[in-house]
């Protein structure tokens, strides 16, 4: 709870009060390396606020095509956002990439957050502008940018990810080849 806390710390301030009212409505789940959270078709109960590891976030298509739409790392949330807030079937799904460990929200309980903190209104105002102008520039990125511009665009905002995500699995985010991150990788040393 002190990780969660401290994300929340950053973006408004909480008294020590209001944060344990907070805490109450969270609870703690650990998942494996390769773990499904969320399936496509799943009823979204739940947000995940990322305490420890690695998340994708992605759509498949009637070919069994994967798409990624996102990773979600330490101190960031994900959820399958349209199904969560309409109370409606997933349309994607969300698997760990690594052992991780989350705090999740249920649709519910955050709706009772709301209400007994509202200062959290605000919060989750703020990261929902956050995360809408991240994938706003992502949608940018593939429209109008070539495959070495999104790659670098990805090491600018995303540096730490390199290391953690399997080369095919980067490779598919940005549309690439897996030759062509991998070039891209040799040339940016």
């Amino acid at each position: 709870m002190n990780v969660l806390k401290e994300h929340i710390n950053k973006t408004i301030s909480l008294t020590d009060e209001e944060f344990s009212v907070v805490e109450l409505f969270f609870e703690e789940q650990h998942f494996k390396k390769r773990e499904m959270i969320i399936h496509e078709n799943d009823q979204v109960d739940h947000v995940y606020f990322i305490v420890s590891g690695l998340l994708k976030l992605f759509y498949t298509d009637a070919e069994a095509k994967e798409h990624i739409i996102s990773f979600s790392m330490e101190d960031w949330w994900e959820s399958d956002y349209a199904a969560f807030y309409t109370q409606s079937k997933a349309t994607q799904s969300l698997q760990c990439l690594e052992d991780t460990i989350v705090s999740k929200l249920s649709f519910n309980d955050y709706q009772q957050l709301l209400t007994e903190v509202p200062k959290m209104t605000d919060f989750f105002l703020k990261k929902a502008i956050g995360g809408h102008i991240s994938n706003q520039r992502r949608i940018l990125s593939l429209m109008t940018m070539s495959a070495k511009e999104r790659y670098e665009q990805f090491l600018k905002y995303y540096p730490s990810l390199l290391q953690r995500i399997p080369k095919i699995t980067l490779a598919a985010y940005l549309g690439l080849s897996r030759e062509t991150l991998s070039r891209f990788f040799l040339e940016s040393k």
